[in-house]
This record gives C-alpha cells, sequence and structure tokens, in this order.
C-alpha cells in the first residue's frame, strides 16, 4: 500500500504530521520541542513528514508544551531616523545574527519614551531593552513579573539587571586627551540628547579631560542637540560664526561630525586646517568624506552579542541565575581630521 501525499497546506495542524508519519500527537510534539525520547525511527519519521507538509509549528504551542518561549523582544527608543541610524541597525544585526545562532526568534518593538503604556509582550521569553530612555517602569515592571531581560547601552547600577554598555566617560576623554596632545586648548563640544546616559557621560568626559589638564571649561563651547543632523548643522553654524572660534571640535556621534565637515565645506572652510574634529561610533560613512574621520570606536555588535548571550543564560534551566553588569572599552582611531596646533 503506497502513502499518498498531503498537498501542502497553510492550515497543517499536528494532527496531520502524527497521521502522515504514523506515530502519536505526543511523539511529534516531544521531536518538535527537541525532547529526547523519542525513538531514532519514530523521530526522521516525523521530520519528514514536516518536511513534506510544510509544518510551521506555534511558538505558542511549543511554550506550552515546553514551559519556555524562544521569542525575544528587543524595544529600541523611538527616534527620528531611527531606521537610517548607524546604532540602531548594527543592533538589530548583530542581535538578529545571535538571536538565530541560538534558535530564538527576536521580534523588534519600537517604545515610545513620552509613553506610559505598560508592556504588552505575551508570549515573549526575554526582553533586551535598548537603553533606558523614558522606559525605566518597564525594565521595573519585567523584574517584578519575572521575566528574564537585559539592558544594553546603559549601566544601571541600582537595579537587579543584568546590563552592558560601553566607556563613554573613558571613550570621550580619550578623543579629548588627543586633541589636546596635538596642541589645542580651544575644544567645541556637540552633544547628543544628555537626557540619554551615553550623551551625559560624553559630556562628562569632556570635561574631565579639560579640567585634568587645567583647561577652563566654556559653557559657549558646549552645543547640545537632539543628535539629528539638522541640530548638528545648527551647532555648527554657530562655532563657525564665534568670535573666540575653537581649533577643534569632539562631537558626540560620527553623523554629527559628518554634518559639521559638511557645512564647513559650503562656508570655504578646511578641515582640519580651519578645524580639527573628533567624533564617536566609527561608522563606516566616515571612511568616505574628503577627510577620513578621527573618531572613537564603540564595540556595538559585541555588545548587542553580549546582551543576547547574557538574555539566553537567563532564559536558561537554572532558576534565580545572578545577575552581571559589564562595561566594554573603546578605542580611539586616528585618521585624517585632526592637525596639530604650532
Amino acid at each position: 500500500m503506497t502513502r499518498t501525499k498531503k498537498s501542502p497546506s497553510k492550515n497543517v495542524s499536528i494532527e496531520d504530521v502524527a497521521r502522515l508519519a504514523g506515530v502519536s500527537i505526543t511523539t511529534v510534539s516531544r521531536v518538535i520541542n527537541k525532547i529526547g525520547t523519542v525513538k531514532e525511527k519514530n523521530r526522521l519519521q516525523v521530520l519528514d513528514a514536516v518536511k513534506e507538509l510544510k509544518f510551521q509549528p506555534s511558538i505558542f504551542a511549543q511554550r506550552l508544551a515546553t514551559g519556555k518561549s524562544n521569542v525575544v523582544a528587543l524595544l529600541i527608543p523611538r527616534y527620528e531616523g531611527v531606521f537610517y541610524s548607524f546604532y540602531a541597525l548594527e543592533l538589530i544585526r548583530a542581535c538578529g545574527t545571535l538571536c538565530e545562532a541560538f534558535k530564538l526568534d527576536l521580534l523588534l518593538h519600537l517604545t515610545d519614551s513620552h509613553s506610559r503604556i505598560p508592556l504588552n509582550l505575551r508570549g515573549a521569553g526575554g526582553i533586551i531593552f535598548s537603553d533606558i530612555i523614558g522606559t525605566r517602569f518597564q525594565v521595573e515592571e519585567a523584574i517584578s513579573s519575572g521575566i528574564p531581560c537585559v539592558v544594553i547601552n546603559n549601566y544601571v547600577q541600582d537595579l537587579p539587571v543584568s546590563c552592558i554598555a560601553v566607556d563613554n566617560a573613558g571613550g570621550a576623554e580619550s578623543a579629548v586627551n588627543y586633541l589636546i596632545s596635538l596642541g589645542h586648548k580651544k575644544i567645541a563640544h556637540i552633544s547628543g540628547d544628555v537626557s540619554t546616559q551615553a550623551a551625559a557621560k560624553r559630556l562628562e568626559g569632556y570635561e574631565q579631560a579639560l579640567k585634568k589638564n587645567n583647561i577652563a571649561i566654556k559653557e559657549e563651547y558646549i552645543l547640545k542637540t537632539d543628535y539629528s543632523r539638522g541640530q548638528a548643522r545648527s551647532a555648527a553654524e554657530k562655532i563657525f560664526k564665534m568670535s573666540d572660534m575653537p581649533t577643534a571640535v569632539f562631537v558626540g556621534s560620527d553623523s554629527m561630525a559628518l554634518e559639521v565637515m559638511a557645512v564647513a565645506r559650503e562656508l570655504g572652510k578646511n578641515i582640519p586646517n580651519d578645524l580639527s574634529i573628533v567624533g564617536f561610533d566609527d561608522n563606516p560613512s566616515g571612511l568616505y568624506g574628503p577627510v577620513a574621520l578621527t573618531t572613537v570606536r564603540q564595540p556595538l555588535i559585541k555588545m548587542a552579542e553580549e546582551g543576547v548571550k547574557e538574555l539566553n543564560r537567563l532564559m536558561g534551566p537554572k532558576k534565580g541565575a545572578s545577575t552581571k553588569k559589564i562595561i566594554l572599552p573603546t578605542e580611539l582611531v586616528i585618521r585624517e581630521s585632526c592637525r596639530p596646533i604650532k
């Protein structure tokens, strides 16, 4: 007697798989959920049936069967140009790649920092919070609910949560120290949104470097933005109009630094002869302008990967796993956008 092939259907059920494989529904469930109590012959029959019927198991059914979900939610604060952001795209790419390696399903969720809407991530087995910008209450909610969670790009000292952050203050200090070593004393800073920990720490590192080198901090040299290129352009225009114009500027992101370069070209200025510039990120686009951008490389890929690894550990069978708090080092990358002062 020949077995009749069932044509693939969008509504294939676990019962269909069991019927075609000639085994029980329980056996199919055990094979799908990788429970090692199935005879090899039956396992192969089930896998053949799954392939033939193109069966896609429900993640929620898997959760009921195993008591856990393999869905990881990545929460990224919504801001203008988020899908054009080097930072956001690197995090999504790295999290997605490692989630695939761990056989985790990645769910991207954009959050509104001005909203107080509670988390609605039913079915998620764990959460990665990319920074905490108006979303601290959501982190606290996840902790109190017992959902495994990790915070990246923010060092959280006062909550029992694992976090992986970058040494933003140290990176900024190394950038400004480099400019000082070239003889610069009139150094401006175009910061990002200081409501974020990263921007606040970079401003702190800028000020620390000046203080340690006995250089006065001038408030007019500190121009705060929201990380957008539009505000970076306005800040650059202010710098070039200053009566006591700085000889160098440390910019809180490469994207903004490239906008400063664009303004300089439009005004007929030369980089680095008229203004030395250091950025922060090591965005590849900084390599392809008229002048290669000196910058601070932050390990975005490693930060995201460590976040996924830590969450995968916390989602494991071990109950009450201890939290980890990690700060990753940065690296100054010297290129062509700075010159020494004679």
